[in-house]
């Protein structure tokens, strides 16, 4: 009886080990990459936005799509002079395909006083085991429900 009792102990402990080590959700993984990839605008670190971006990403822009990562960080270098962030954002919803392989955030884009000026649209693919890079972006006005 001391044995089974002792087995039985063990399983549960590793049970509860296992799933107290189990890694975020895909959708928390992603939330968590995108407010940290705002963090960058935030902190006016640029190179650590550049490491959010996927090689091959497409970023919309009035004029014409950035192509690849090198044209999206030349293009959004002018937004990281200055002291103050031109703009922020913060991802209000999150979906992650059923695959984990990819995801899109939405959320508001505020100026630096805190209006809603906008709404922004990424998609992410997942690079790696919890490694996930924005492959498009694109802001759009806000929805009639955004404006607080």
């Amino acid at each position: 009886m001391v044995i089974p009792r002792i087995a039985l102990a063990l399983l549960v402990g590793v049970a509860f080990c296992n799933a107290a080590a189990a890694p975020d959700s895909p959708r928390d993984q992603v939330l968590g990459t995108e407010r940290a990839f705002a963090r960058t605008m935030a902190e006016r670190d640029l190179p650590a936005f550049t490491r959010y971006i996927a090689d091959d990403a497409v970023f919309f822009t009035h004029a014409a799509p950035l192509r690849g990562k090198a044209e999206v960080v030349a293009h959004w270098s002018r937004f990281f002079d200055g002291t103050i962030a031109p703009f922020s954002w913060e991802a209000d919803r999150v979906e992650v395909l059923q695959s984990g392989t990819l995801a899109l955030s939405t959320g508001l884009v505020r100026d630096p006083g805190g209006k809603v000026i906008g709404r922004f649209n990424s998609v992410w693919r997942r690079q790696a085991p919890g490694v996930w890079r924005i492959v498009f972006d694109k802001g759009s006005p806000p929805d009639p429900g955004d404006a607080h």
